[in-house]
C-alpha cells in the first residue's frame, strides 16, 4: 500500500526542522507565522462548513449521537486505559501525545472517501465529519486541559484564552463571513487546500524546530517507537471492530455501519497538529508524533477494509436470487355420466 504523499512532506519538514532549526530571531518569526497559519486555518475551517447541511444532518441523530460518542468517550476511555503502560513500554512524553490523539476529531475528506469507495452512507459520512470537527473545536481544548491539565502539560486560564483567540474566534468568523465568501471559497477549494496543507508544514516546523533546540528528541528511542506503533495499532484494532459490531447490535444498517466504522474510528491529522501547536506550545514536537503515526496506520487499514467492504457489496448485487417455485396441485376424479 503506498504510503500518503502528504505523510512523506510532512516527514520531509520534520527533517528539515532537524537539519535546520529556526534559532533566535528566526524562531521569533517562526512562531508568529505559525500562530497566523492556525487562525488562518480555523478561519477556512468555518467559512466551509455550511451550517444548513449540518442542521439538515440532525435527521439522522441516531447516527451523528453514536460517531461523537466513539470520537470523544471511547477513544479518550482508551486513552486513558494506557497510562498503565507508563514508564515501562511509553514515555510520559509519548503517553501525553498518545492521550492527545485520543480527543481530536474525526476526519472529514477520508472518512467521505472510504465511506464511498465501501458504497456506504457518504451523506451520513459528510454530517457526522462536520459535527466532530465542528464539536471537537470546542471539545477538544477542554478535554485537553481536564485529562492533561495535572500531568505537565501547562494548561492554564490563560491557555484556554489563547485557544479561544486561536481557534474558535477566527472558526466563528468564518462561519459569519461565510455568507459573502462562500462562494469565493467554494470556488477556489483547491488552492485554498494547498494553503491549508502549507499552513500546517509550517506549524510541523516550528513545533519541531522548538524540540530540536531543546534537544527533546534524545528522549525518544526507536524501541520506544516501535512500541508505541503496537499499542496505537491496538487502539485502532479495537475501535474499528466496536464501531462496526456496535453498529450491529444498534441495528444500524450496512450502509450506516459503514460510515459509522470510518468517521468513528480514525483522527483528523489536519486539526489535530494545529491544536497542539496551540495547546503544548514548545512541548509540541513530541506531542504531535503519535497523531502522525496513527494518521498514517489508519489510512492504509481503512483503505483494505473499504475495499473489502466494497467487494461484499459486489458480491451481494451479482449473486444469483433464488428462483421462486409454485406447486401446483392437479386433482384427479372420475367422471359418471
Amino acid at each position: 500500500m503506498p504510503i500518503d504523499p502528504y505523510i512523506l512532506l510532512l516527514l520531509g519538514t520534520v527533517g528539515l526542522a532537524a537539519l535546520f532549526p529556526a534559532r533566535g530571531p528566526a524562531a521569533d518569526v517562526a512562531s508568529g507565522a505559525s500562530t497566523a497559519a492556525v487562525a488562518l486555518l480555523f478561519f477556512l475551517y468555518g467559512a466551509r462548513l455550511s451550517t444548513r447541511e449540518a442542521l439538515d444532518g440532525l435527521r439522522h441523530w441516531r447516527l451523528h449521537v453514536t460517531v461523537l460518542a466513539c470520537t470523544f468517550l471511547v477513544f479518550p476511555l482508551l486513552g486513558l486505559a494506557a497510562r498503565g503502560l507508563v514508564p515501562v513500554i511509553l514515555t510520559h512524553p509519548l503517553y501525553q501525545g498518545l492521550l492527545f490523539l485520543t480527543l481530536v476529531p474525526s476526519t472529514v475528506q477520508s472518512s467521505i472517501a472510504f465511506t464511498s469507495m465501501a458504497r456506504g452512507n457518504v451523506p451520513a459520512a459528510i454530517c457526522a465529519g462536520s459535527f466532530s470537527s465542528l464539536v471537537g473545536i470546542i471539545a477538544t481544548p477542554l478535554l485537553a486541559a481536564a485529562l492533561l491539565g495535572g500531568s505537565g502539560g501547562g494548561f492554564s486560564a490563560e491557555s484556554l484564552l489563547k485557544i479561544v483567540l486561536q481557534l474558535l474566534v477566527p472558526f466563528l468568523a468564518g462561519q459569519l463571513l461565510r455568507r459573502w465568501i462562500g462562494g469565493f471559497v467554494t470556488r477556489h477549494r483547491r488552492v485554498l487546500g494547498l494553503v491549508d496543507r502549507g499552513s500546517i508544514l509550517l506549524v510541523v516546523y516550528t513545533a519541531f524546530s522548538a524540540g530540536m533546540v531543546q534537544g527533546i528528541w534524545h528522549q525518544v528511542s526507536p524501541v520506544r517507537l516501535g512500541a508505541l506503533a503496537v499499542v496505537e495499532a491496538v487502539i485502532l484494532a479495537v475501535m474499528l471492530l466496536l464501531t462496526w459490531y456496535g453498529g450491529k447490535a444498534l441495528r444500524f444498517d450496512r450502509a450506516d455501519r459503514i460510515a459509522i466504522q470510518f468517521a468513528g474510528s480514525k483522527k483528523s491529522l489536519a486539526a489535530g497538529l494545529p491544536m497542539a501547536s496551540v495547546l503544548f506550545g514548545a512541548q509540541a514536537a513530541l506531542a504531535v508524533l503519535p497523531l502522525m503515526l496513527f494518521h498514517q496506520m489508519q489510512l492504509i487499514v481503512c483503505a483494505v477494509i473499504a475495499k473489502r467492504r466494497a467487494r461484499e457489496a459486489a458480491a451481494e448485487v451479482t449473486a444469483p436470487q433464488p428462483v421462486a417455485t409454485t406447486r401446483t396441485v392437479v386433482g384427479t376424479g372420475t367422471r359418471s355420466g
